[in-house]
């Protein structure tokens, strides 16, 4: 019955988000709600859509979201030669059987990209 979900990101500076997530991180700004003063728009990058709705510093709270990649390792490296500040740990493997590591964007939101490792070996020594 599910297909997708289009999570809502709140951010207290819109076009700073568009900014960070196209010029930085890579994703395409796919529709914005009004071109001088925006207050809801859209990225796409690859099959993942995020929103992003402006938000008042009241209404704003933790948001952490898991991305699901090809190649951690690979996104890791087109984000630090963009100067993308990603967390202290770096990209690890991790206890519970993933490749990973996280960032944070201007609003604090944390956005973590990972490669479940079970699967990638599985991967190889099927294909």
């Amino acid at each position: 019955m599910f297909r997708r979900t289009h999570p809502i990101i709140g951010t207290r500076d819109v076009k700073r988000a568009i900014e960070f997530y196209a010029q930085r991180l890579g994703f395409q700004l796919a529709f914005q709600d009004n071109t001088d003063t925006p207050n809801y728009v859209g990225f796409r990058r690859d099959q993942v859509e995020l929103h992003m709705q402006f938000q008042h510093e009241h209404e704003m709270g933790a948001i952490r979201l898991r991305f699901l990649v090809d190649d951690p390792d690979a996104l890791f490296t087109e984000y630090q030669l963009r100067g993308v500040e990603c967390g202290a740990s770096g990209i690890r493997d991790t206890p519970w059987g993933t490749r990973e590591f996280a960032l944070y964007d201007m609003d604090r939101n944390s956005l973590t990209f990972y490669r479940d490792l079970k699967s990638a070996e599985s991967e190889r020594t099927t294909g």
